[in-house]
């Protein structure tokens, strides 16, 4: 019996990507254990594990060594950070960051239960940290004024050895999981070779500044995460279920599909559902971004989240706590970060390579000029322990996973869901995008507007073009049964019904075959004449969508539908051209009728297409540039999966959530051009933060070398640098797609 199993946890206290680098190098590591993904805003470690070799106990002692908290996921996690002396900086009373209950079980916690929130900077082991060694730094300047420079120096190295001691610990627990190069070793090993120079004062500056630092990354990474946490937040914790004609007040959590809910003006929806009675206005941009309130009438869809602002409604629940739109969005959100994007890969090689050499130079400047040149040793070993605290590759690593996860939060505010940095990363590079017609450049509901007999009446047209189609869920046939009812037509009993993909559909009415397509394939039947090609090409030239029905041997009648273009179609593509990107619309629609929509919007097109003709137009744009296909995920699926990026249209729907690369919430064309915006405004975001995190690396490692600069200016080009690039991040936050630049 095999003893592989997949396990999730929950680790706190990782504020930047080498955090969760060391995480995963210490579980990797342990026998049995395979397909490890860390993922640092999430708080998420997950992992293949073989029990027989390491039990799940193991993995836990391996994350705790290293400082951080971890509990199994729907536990809590202590927020946790540095391991500290025992009785060094006593914790609060109320223990919530007290390393010692690592790993303590507090109890279930579900997606809508209370989410405990962080405590302040100055309740945690770093924010203790902090505190500690100001207080003691400050001690040993005034035992500097007022004793005794041999008193102080004294002091300086007790305020050094008291606060390297949680940052030692930690090193040499990173290095016994054959992680040496950490920032929390070099800190250790220039902090100590500073001692052994003389230079106590400055060494007990830098182990207070790099406590400030980590401090500041702590809160800065909590910040980034808050936009994923509000939107778990988003489902009220209660509902009220009606129950045999009484309401009473349950958890949200524990609703069940097919129970009803009220729903009062004011409330927001406790789960996914359908109106069964009541009519009111419903505020979705909690989950959609949308700012106008939609009108809800029994039988249409709400979301959990959304505010109803008008009168009372009942809702009969669809979707379990677990499975409602916001827990899938928030899903999505947090598994998009394993997607990571192509820079961000290539930085993390990178960094692996940088710490190394950086240490190795700094070896090279602590010997080479004393022994070749006769240098003062004192001198070139504090510029070499100088230079291993901008050996920390932490700016570089978190430039990249930070301005993703702040744009995949902002994103998803705004309905629009990228899955992953590399998504993110080739929308970015967009240079064509197509569209699919109907559903997505159309509404999607065609309406019949001429119905021409050519033998018998417009009900027997009705009659039997509903009998063939009668059960189907295309929107042609669904606008001609709902014609057909309208008028109070009785379909023709059919049997044997099927589709004929790119043709139409067939079924046996009476005791012959039946059938309902294209006048091209009622041509190819032998059955269309002169007349009623003339005709179909009038009303083709129109704008219309034409199907004829006819049986083997004459045409019964034609139908002309259209489908309006959605009001923001043609102000979508008129963005894109400005973004300089090109837009052309694929169809399976007549030439005639793809020609009046496009002309229409100023687009290009391609019509008469089958499924496959799609994927060759796709191929084709992509040996131009970089293509993203807008459809509706279902009936364009291949093509969907050829374009570089693919976007499911649809509010909310399983399909537009869980196919694709993206998905517009929403439902606007307009989102496509947004979309394109927060990846191209994400990926700026990236380079100005390489350029911080390699621009002040780099004038610190020549001034260092020159002895410009010492410790403490070079401690804080590693923390300084980390936390400007994390905070240029969180602007993307505050990023509108929506609005034109």
């Amino acid at each position: 019996m095999s003893n592989v199993t997949s396990c999730e946890w929950t680790v706190t206290g990782m504020d930047c990507a080498s955090c969760a680098g060391k995480v995963r190098g210490a579980v990797e590591r342990l026998p049995g254990v395979t397909q490890v993904d860390v993922a640092l805003m999430a708080e998420r470690l997950r992992l293949t594990l073989d029990e027989a070799q390491t039990p799940r106990d193991g993995v836990v002692a391996a994350v705790q060594r290293l400082g951080f908290g971890i509990a199994p996921k729907g536990q809590a996690a202590p927020r946790t950070g540095f391991v500290m002396p025992d009785g060094a900086f006593p914790a609060p009373a109320t223990g919530a960051d007290d390393p010692a209950t690592d790993g303590a079980q507090t109890g279930p916690a579900t997606a809508t239960s209370t989410v405990r929130p962080d405590p302040s900077w100055y309740q945690t082991a770093k924010g203790r940290l902090v505190i500690g060694t100001g207080l003691l730094l400050v001690v040993a300047w005034a035992v500097k004024l007022l004793a005794a420079p041999q008193i102080a120096l004294g002091a300086f190295v007790i305020a050094t050895l008291i606060g390297i001691a949680p940052i030692a610990r930690r090193a040499v627990n990173a290095a016994r999981a054959f992680m040496p190069f950490t920032i929390e070793m070099l800190m250790t090993i220039a902090a100590t070779g500073a001692l052994f120079i003389g230079a106590a004062e400055e060494a007990a500056l830098v182990v207070f500044l790099f406590a400030v630092g980590e401090v500041l990354e702590g809160v800065a990474a909590n910040k980034a995460r808050g936009g994923i946490r509000a939107l778990a937040q988003l489902v009220p914790k209660t509902a009220l279920l009606k129950v045999a004609g009484r309401t009473r007040e349950v958890p949200a959590e524990s609703l069940m599909i097919g129970q009803t809910v009220l729903v009062r003006p004011g409330d927001r929806v406790p789960a996914d559902g359908e109106v069964i009675e009541g009519v009111s206005g419903v505020d979705e941009s909690p989950v959609t971004g949308e700012s106008v309130p939609n009108l809800k009438e029994p039988g249409q869809a709400v979301f959990a989240g959304s505010i109803n602002t008008e009168a009372a409604l009942r809702v009969r629940v669809t979707k379990a706590a677990e499975d409602n739109t916001i827990a899938r969005i928030v899903r999505l959100v947090e598994e998009a970060e394993s997607a990571r994007a192509p820079t961000e890969r290539f930085i993390d090689r990178f960094s692996r390579v940088y710490m190394p050499a950086v240490v190795g130079a700094a070896l090279l400047v602590a010997i080479v000029p004393p022994l070749a040149f006769a240098q003062p040793w004192d001198t070139w070993v504090y510029r070499a322990l100088a230079l291993l605290l901008i050996g920390c590759p932490c700016a570089l690593v978190i430039s990249v996973p930070a301005s993703i996860a702040s744009a995949l939060s902002a994103g998803a505010r705004h309905g629009i869901l990228m899955k992953g940095g590399a998504v993110i990363e080739a929308a970015a590079r967009t240079t064509h995008v197509a569209f699919d017609k109907t559903g997505t450049l159309t509404i999607g509901s065609p309406r019949i507007t001429d119905i021409v007999p050519m033998t018998g009446t417009q009900q027997d047209v009705l009659a039997l073009g509903a009998g063939i189609e009668a059960g189907a869920s295309h929107p042609l046939a669904q606008a001609i049964l709902t014609r057909a009812a309208a008028d109070g037509i009785t379909p023709l009993a059919a049997t044997a019904a099927r589709a004929l993909p790119g043709k139409g559909a067939e079924a046996m009415v009476g005791d012959a075959l039946a059938w309902i397509g294209s006048p091209r394939f009622a041509a190819d039947s032998g059955v269309l004449n002169a007349k009623a090609r003339s005709t179909a090409t009038a009303l083709e030239e129109a704008g219309k969508t034409v199907v004829a029905v006819f049986r083997a041997d004459c045409l019964v009648g034609l139908v002309a539908l259209r489908d309006e273009p959605r009001p923001e179609a043609s102000d979508a593509v008129r963005q894109l051209r400005a973004l300089g990107i090109t837009a052309v619309m694929l169809t399976g629609d007549n030439g005639r009728t793809a020609a009046a929509i496009s002309q229409t919007l100023g687009i290009d097109h391609r019509a008469d297409l089958m499924p496959e003709d799609k994927v060759t137009a796709i191929r084709a744009l992509a040996a131009q540039g970089r293509v993203m296909m807008v459809g509706d995920g279902i009936n364009d699926a291949p093509a969907l999966a050829s374009a570089h990026v693919g976007v499911a249209m649809g509010s909310g729907t399983d399909v537009a959530l869980e196919t694709a690369d993206a998905a517009m919430l929403r439902n606007r064309v307009t989102d496509v051009a947004g979309t394109i915006r927060l990846a191209r405004a994400t990926m700026a975001n990236i380079h100005q933060n390489v350029t911080i995190a390699l621009g002040l690396k780099g004038v610190f490692l020549i001034t260092t070398v020159l002895g410009m600069t010492g410790l403490w200016l070079a401690i804080l080009a590693d923390t300084g640098a980390t936390v400007l690039v994390t905070l240029n991040a969180l602007r993307l936050l505050t990023f509108d797609p929506d609005k034109e630049r």
